[in-house]
């Protein structure tokens, strides 16, 4: 059993990871600004906190084996702030939920500098970009960084999925997809097998 903290545990992602831990038996503590809208569970321990604040941050993820961020990008943890924090609360390793813009569908082209990519989702796209490449610099912390597929949403929990490097994953239609439900098994498989010590890996269907 591992003490694993979650930052953005509101979110549609960090709570599903939260809930696949929890029923793994793994101890959970959740930050986010508001943790009102999140439902209390057995395993579950909730703080309000700043997930931008370094100073806010070391306290609260002393003590844990893991921390993931499951924050924006835009506008939320930068890598600087995710690294260094973790390495003040000598918490070993570092996950995060990652996007899908910055894989690749052709060699040296990503999806998010493609025609297609939707404006409304550039920002954050680029964003997650840069905090990949701040990541792959850092050579101390052991670090991962988890791509889903093209298309991230809600729906049913399987138990399957494939893993791939840095190119997009599709099924045999061509459809880019994972469950979040999903991804949160590959996100807690990761957790409990490293198998992708500081590397992007993604997950599909």
């Amino acid at each position: 059993m591992s003490h694993i903290v979650i930052l953005g545990i509101s979110g549609r992602v960090g709570s599903r990871i939260a809930n696949e831990l929890l029923a793994r038996g793994h101890t959970v503590t959740g930050i986010a600004r508001n943790i009102d809208k999140v439902q209390p569970k057995p395993g579950l321990q909730l703080k309000q906190g700043d997930a931008t604040r370094l100073d806010a941050l070391v306290p609260l993820l002393r003590g844990h084996d893991a921390v993931v961020s499951a924050t924006h990008f835009a506008g939320g943890t930068d890598a600087a702030t995710a690294v260094s924090a973790a390495k003040k609360a000598n918490v070993p390793r570092l996950l995060v939920v990652g996007g899908a813009g910055s894989l690749e569908i052709a060699p040296g082209k990503a999806l998010v500098d493609t025609p297609e990519f939707p404006a409304a989702y550039k920002p954050e796209a680029l964003a997650g970009r840069t905090f990949l490449e701040a990541l792959r610099a850092e050579k101390e912390l052991d670090w991962t960084f988890l791509s889903p597929s093209a298309l991230l949403e809600p729906g049913e929990r399987t138990g399957s999925y494939r893993t791939g490097g840095d190119q997009l994953l599709a099924d045999a239609q061509g459809k880019s997809w994972i469950s979040m439900e999903d991804y949160a098994i590959a996100m807690a498989d990761e957790i409990e097998k490293p198998a992708h010590s500081r590397q992007r890996f993604t997950v599909g269907y």
